[in-house]
């Protein structure tokens, strides 16, 4: 049963967007950057959950949809304690996190917050560490440096019409996040769904992020035609199909 739109307060005096539905296992998904709880994956998602019994949380993080603040303040720091603050006040019992994109990055690092409370992971067209990888080597040195004195560039996307504010801090505060360098302490089960005509972010990408999870169960789906949204009927019923899947093997 959905509860509607609440609003988590958040110590700051901020609030973060969210809609709740009950139900067993719980499931809660992290939208990409400048997207929201309102896209396409998080809708099929919330349907999908709702015919089979799943519970889903659905939130605009920090800067995004209908939460407080502005995009330009976000960080991944800031994005994971949101998310962390989610799931303890918004769900209850062993969840399955799905992150899409910079959302995939979030879902790392909160399972590595809550470790006892996550039991799977799906990452749709992950982008861990992306601010240093893919970002920052993409600025020329004009953008570098109006980004250090200004504080702000306004990058392109291919994804969005509208260029993207992008920060000092995301940049900074991303360097102190990354989780590609080194293993992660994560054994829970983790299905990373990735197309290979995405040329936003590789899908070589979720082979390394496959890499440095040391937990065994950690399956990768390269989509030969795919792009990076996987927003198309055939992706959201494969992205549906690995949550059932992932229900199925009874981890939650």
């Amino acid at each position: 049963m959905a509860s509607g739109t609440d609003f988590l307060k958040r110590p700051d005096g901020s609030a973060l967007a969210y809609d709740r539905s009950l139900g067993k296992p719980g499931v809660v998904f992290l939208h990409g950057l400048m997207s929201d709880r309102g896209g396409t994956k998080a809708i099929a998602l919330s349907d999908h959950c709702h015919r089979k019994g799943y519970g889903f949380v659905r939130f605009d993080m920090f800067g995004h949809g209908e939460s407080s603040g502005r995009f330009e303040k976000g960080t991944i720091s800031r994005w994971t304690e949101d998310a962390v603050a989610i799931v303890d006040a918004a769900t209850e019992g062993p969840q399955i996190l799905i992150g899409s994109s910079m959302g995939a990055w979030v879902i790392i690092k909160t399972a590595l917050a809550r470790t006892q409370r996550i039991a799977g992971l799906i990452g749709i067209a992950a982008a861990p560490d992306f601010t240093e990888d893919l970002m920052w080597p993409g600025l020329s040195q004009a953008q570098r440096d109006a980004l250090q004195a200004e504080g702000v560039v306004n990058v392109p996307s291919a994804e969005d019409p509208r260029p993207y504010p992008i920060s000092r801090d995301l940049i900074e505060d991303g360097r102190r996040n990354l989780v590609l360098r080194d293993g992660i302490k994560l054994q829970c089960p983790a299905r990373l769904l990735h197309g290979q005509c995405d040329v936003s972010v590789p899908w070589e990408t979720s082979l390394r992020l496959a890499e440095r999870i040391v937990g065994k169960d950690v399956n990768v789906h390269l989509i030969k035609d795919g792009d990076h949204r996987l927003s198309r009927p055939q992706d959201l019923n494969r992205l549906c199909a690995t949550l059932d899947d992932l229900v199925a093997e009874g981890t939650v």
